[in-house]
């Protein structure tokens, strides 16, 4: 029972201890990738990589007008599923890709 007991108090100590060690970790991390996403390299890479993905999207839709698979109930959706030429897909913070209706960053921070 004594030996259990030892455990417990170990275990409770150890827990205290490594949350607040890990939250300071955390905190750090995330203070890194600020610093980061807010350079001005990543945040001129960051409009490249938008622009050549709207470039992709709107080169796709157009492939896609062309072909057979236009025709399709399939096609008709993808084509119809938004009213500009600079749809692009848009990540939330939950991961899921959702399209946007414009090629702008709308509001989600990444």
């Amino acid at each position: 029972m004594r030996g259990k007991l030892w455990f417990l108090g170990g275990l409770a100590a150890g827990f205290v201890l490594g949350a607040r060690a890990g939250r300071e970790k955390y905190e750090e991390i995330v203070a890194t990738a600020r610093k980061v996403r807010e350079h001005p390299t990543v945040q001129e890479a960051r409009g490249v990589v938008q622009e050549q993905a709207s470039k992709l999207a709107t080169t796709g839709k157009e492939k896609l007008s062309n072909s057979k698979l236009a025709e399709t109930k399939v096609g008709q959706t993808l084509l119809g599923s938004s009213e500009s030429d600079t749809t692009t897909l848009a990540t939330t913070g939950s991961g899921v890709t959702r399209p946007s209706s414009n090629s702008s960053n709308s509001g989600t921070s990444y």
